[in-house]
């Protein structure tokens, strides 16, 4: 099932009457005006996904800023979007999909074959002249049910040993990963052994994903083949579901670590490197904690 929809094949699939379930994910870190920007003009018929809420737990310091919330929940969440068994659904942001990759990532990892990213967002449908609607939409409440781990994805523990055997990717910015600028975690720096990847890389400036060869190059690049073991975190497991997304349009799977920066730099028994290599520099314990503000990329 392809990740991605163009906004042309889903106007096609809207006129045609084709059930479609259309979900606004508009989140940013840092910000809380997703749900006014929605009001104020969304895809005809989109339900507000609220990404703090809905797609995530409360924050835990052991498992992380946004960790990913029981099945139960998850499955209570997807009906009230009015989901019901056997749709396709796509999600959208306008944001380059760094948010609504977080719902297609639990989707699939909830067991829905048919969903996708909508290429370019909200931008895109508005480029291509198609018509956009303010206020709120309910749906009448689905059936669909869900299950779970049907994505690969990785412990705390699995994350420290990642490199021995494979390729642990970083999706955040590449100044937090380096350890320059931390504006929200506990410490700055990167998992050890981790390589930098940061997911802005794999739009382009419009916001929609690079093609395939551009892709598919770009991870070449960073040290990947057919055989990499490849696992991805970020700043709290938001915009590593991006980074995943972006590898199974280049032809990779790759395994989340949900809990991500914000749940390794919290346990102080856990190193911290910092710099532009996977081991250069090491930011040791709570001493290692920075506060500066900076990018939000990588949440």
């Amino acid at each position: 099932m392809a990740t991605l929809m163009t906004a042309s094949e889903l106007r096609q699939r809207v006129e045609s009457g084709e059930r479609t379930v259309l979900l606004d994910v508009r989140w940013v870190l840092g910000r809380t005006d997703g749900h006014s920007e929605y009001l104020a003009g969304h895809l005809p018929g989109a339900v507000f996904v609220d990404l703090a809420e809905e797609l995530a737990d409360h924050a835990q310091p052991g498992l992380g800023r946004h960790p990913l919330p029981s099945p139960d929940r998850f499955q209570d969440a997807a009906r009230s979007w009015g989901i019901n068994d056997g749709d396709t659904i796509v999600a959208y942001d306008n944001s380059g999909s760094m948010a609504a990759a977080r719902a297609w990532w639990m989707l699939r990892n909830a067991g829905v074959e048919s969903v996708h990213l909508l290429d370019g967002g909200l931008a895109a449908w508005r480029t291509s002249g198609y018509p956009v609607e303010t206020g709120e939409v309910r749906p009448g409440v689905g059936n669909v049910s869900l299950g779970d781990g049907r994505m690969p994805a990785i412990t705390e523990q699995e994350a420290a040993q990642w490199h021995r055997n494979g390729v642990l990717l970083d999706a955040r910015a590449g100044e937090r990963y380096r350890g320059e600028v931390e504006p929200i975690d506990p410490r700055a720096g990167h998992i050890p052994g981790a390589v930098s990847a940061p997911t802005t890389g794999n739009v382009t400036s419009d916001g929609a994903f690079l093609p395939v060869e551009e892709l598919r190059r770009r991870f070449e690049e960073l040290g990947l083949d057919e055989s990499s073991n490849i696992a991805v975190y970020c700043g709290s497991g938001v915009t590593a579901s991006h980074e995943i997304a972006a590898l199974e349009i280049a032809g990779y799977r790759a395994a989340l670590f949900p809990g991500s920066f914000s749940q390794w730099s919290t346990n102080d028994a856990n190193d911290v490197a910092v710099g532009s290599e996977p081991f250069e520099g090491d930011a040791g314990g709570p001493s290692g904690t920075s506060t500066t503000a900076g990018s939000s990329v990588g949440a």
